[in-house]
């Protein structure tokens, strides 16, 4: 593909374009990207998402002032570093040591529930990703308003989504691991 055939792809979201270029023709850049911005562990599919929105914003804004006079490569890598060096300290998949949330609290056993509860608990300390459990937690059972909770952690309401989708995906597969446990 041409770097106009990318770019015009992109704006107009042509889902084989985006998928590919993103997903297999970047792939090496933003891994290294990744480990040169980040001190900690970045989930690739969440990191696509951040410089996809950002890409896309105001009518894919940023995609239309590329002006080809390098490659879309090297344009992309400079708009990706930029970006993510100024969210670095409040974005994806951070590690334990440095979660921008206290650790929750298990939610509390005083109900009928007590078996659904504990289940729910369990699957929950299983989870790799605890800022997973933070956004699951606050959207599902505390019935947080997302636009508080995306403004909290210092992502946009769409970003907000496409996290509670992995998170969700992520507890679906823990809990078919356990199929045996917890039912069919």
């Amino acid at each position: 593909m041409t770097d106009i055939e990318i770019i015009q792809g992109l704006i107009a979201r042509e889902n084989r374009i985006t998928q590919t270029f993103f997903f297999e023709e970047c792939r090496p850049l933003f891994c290294k990207i990744i480990s040169q911005v980040f001190s900690y562990e970045v989930d690739y599919d969440e990191f696509v998402n951040e410089l996809y929105v950002y890409l896309m914003e105001n009518d894919a804004q940023k995609l239309r002032d590329f002006e080809y006079r390098s490659s879309v490569y090297m344009w992309l890598k400079v708009i990706a570093i930029r970006y993510f060096i100024k969210k670095r300290d409040r974005m994806i998949d951070v590690t334990p040591e440095s979660t921008p949330y206290d650790r929750p609290e298990l939610i509390e056993d005083d109900d009928d529930n007590g078996i659904a509860i504990s289940d729910l608990n369990t699957l929950f300390s299983r989870m790799p990703t605890e800022r997973y459990v933070y956004v699951l937690r606050n959207l599902l059972i505390e019935d947080c308003d997302p636009d508080k909770l995306a403004q909290e952690m210092g992502v946009t309401k769409a970003n907000l989504y496409n996290i509670k989708r992995r998170a969700m995906a992520q507890l679906t597969r823990i809990a078919l691991k356990d199929i045996n446990k917890y039912g069919k």
